[in-house]
């Protein structure tokens, strides 16, 4: 199926970025299968053979981030990502993955010392340029999506992503180096909630967002 950070990135691009927007993820979504965009008033469906798999809607509200972390630190924390040192429940994984070097993204959020946050060095890589030179917003979605679930690796997660809401500031280019930062903010049940954040080297915030994660129920 289809990174739900990338989908939600996507589906968002068809509504105004100006302000924060939220996308819900009802259903999986497949890869290579042709799918349908539809707008409803001020949101955006994506849909297949009638089922809405997606829906993007603008919300009023301010997305914060978790702190800052600069890039050298972030690097550092890579080395206790939960994937490397224990059980990756999706190896395959575009953002988080444990792909080789140019394939994904490569983004291993890790434990942040005397910190409660999770964060690790994106080197953004040339093979996601698009026209014009920059990287895609939905790929930033991207980045902002695992590090959020990650950041529940200790209490069971990252689980599957139901909900991102986020806001893209300042565009992101190949051969980058940027901060990625997560955060745990609370759990209700099943449900994981987190932040996360995309920094430049000077701190600039270039995207931030808040997540929703379910973990699947156990049989």
């Amino acid at each position: 199926m289809a990174n739900g950070g990338w989908v939600a990135g996507t589906l968002a691009g068809a509504l105004d970025g100006a302000h924060a927007l939220e996308v819900t993820l009802n259903r999986p979504v497949p890869l290579d299968t042709e799918l349908h965009i539809g707008h409803v008033a001020n949101s955006v469906t994506l849909s297949h053979d009638g089922r809405v798999l997606a829906e993007a809607i603008p919300v009023a509200e301010d997305v914060t981030p978790p702190p800052f972390v600069p890039f050298n630190e972030a690097a550092r924390a890579e080395a206790g990502f939960a994937g490397l040192t224990g059980h990756h429940p999706v190896p395959g994984c575009f953002v988080c993955g444990l792909r080789d070097p140019g394939d994904g993204l490569r983004i291993f959020p890790g434990p942040v010392e005397g910190t409660d946050v999770i964060a690790a060095g994106w080197r953004v890589p040339m093979t996601v340029t698009e026209e014009g030179g920059g990287v895609p917003d939905a790929l930033v979605w991207a980045a902002l999506d695992c590090p959020s679930g990650w950041a529940h690796a200790g209490s069971g997660g990252p689980g599957l992503l139901g909900r991102l809401t986020a806001q893209v500031f300042r565009r992101v280019y190949p051969n980058g180096t940027y901060s990625v930062v997560g955060r745990a903010t609370g759990r209700d049940g099943r449900k994981l909630y987190g932040q996360s954040a995309v920094y430049e080297l000077d701190g600039t915030l270039v995207a931030a967002a808040h997540a929703t994660w379910i973990l699947p129920r156990v049989t």
